[in-house]
């Protein structure tokens, strides 16, 4: 980016006017940092941007998604998770302050920031005490870009070993659409009736898309 005056380096502008003064372009060239021997951090950026449709699709990229990039590789590619993972980590709430899931918009505004836009399907549960307080949350299952694998006994040992009196389940659809499938919908039947046989209870099941939800509480479901 030597081509640039001082005043419109990204760093420098950065520094002078703050983050919120940069375009997408010149905040992913800062966490690049240098670009490659025939571009620059600025190009790289553009690159990358391109490649993944914007930053949507930037924060929904594997390691090897990114490095289909010309001028990215394994250390380039590394930062930009890390960056991303920082940011979805600010989004979510300060530890020490114990949530409370009384409502399906309460789950979702504590869940989506976390767990929405991955781009392979996660299925977790929250953990919650007697008043619906948030003991913590736990990844069961990691799958594949469209299916995973839960059994109620994956979910239901978790919550039994950590005490919780109710549970949240979810998992996420990486094609954005929070539609439940025939095995959502099973899945879920299957674990009310377990979770009533074991005395804790399934309060909700929300499927996370692209800022979009499904919570089977909500649509009358449980």
């Amino acid at each position: 980016m030597k081509e640039l005056t001082p005043g419109d380096r990204p760093r420098e502008k950065l520094l002078a006017h703050g983050a919120h003064a940069l375009g997408d372009n010149e905040l992913v060239a800062l966490v690049v940092g240098h670009g490659c021997r025939d571009r620059d951090a600025i190009a790289v950026a553009n690159e990358l941007l391109a490649a993944r449709g914007g930053l949507h699709g930037l924060s929904r990229s594997t390691a090897d998604d990114l490095r289909r990039a010309a001028g990215v590789g394994r250390a380039k590619a590394a930062q930009v998770l890390a960056a991303i993972e920082l940011g979805r980590r600010t989004l979510t709430r300060a530890p020490g302050r114990r949530s409370q899931l009384l409502t399906p918009h309460d789950t979702v505004a504590f869940l989506m920031p976390a767990f929405g836009g991955r781009a392979v399907e996660q299925f977790g549960l929250v953990l919650l005490d007697t008043k619906y307080r948030v003991i913590r949350t736990a990844i069961v299952a990691v799958g594949t870009l469209n299916s995973t694998v839960v059994e109620p006994r994956d979910v239901f040992r978790e919550a039994a070993l950590g005490s919780a009196a109710a549970v949240v389940v979810f998992h996420n659809h990486p094609s954005g659409d929070p539609t439940p499938s025939p095995d959502d919908v099973d899945l879920t039947r299957r674990l009310g009736a377990a979770g009533a046989l074991l005395g804790i209870d399934l309060v909700d099941h929300v499927i996370l898309g692209d800022a979009r939800y499904f919570s089977f509480k909500e649509m009358g479901h449980l």
